[in-house]
């Protein structure tokens, strides 16, 4: 159950992360991306991995 929480607001946390990023990235650059949804989709995707992963190391073993 504690897994289930804590994935869930993970995706949560890195779906705002992700804009954030993008956003940034995006005001440096001075220009809106034509491909701002691949972008965003890169940026979520390697967050994801990697903080999904130390969930699944940090979690009690059942």
């Amino acid at each position: 159950m504690v897994e289930i929480v804590a994935y869930t607001l993970v995706g949560i946390i890195l779906y705002l992360g992700s804009d954030w990023i993008l956003v940034q990235i995006e005001n440096a650059s001075g220009r809106k991306f034509e491909n701002r949804s691949l972008v965003f989709f890169a940026i979520i995707l390697i967050l994801a991995l990697s903080s999904f992963t130390v969930i699944r190391l940090l979690s009690p073993q059942i």
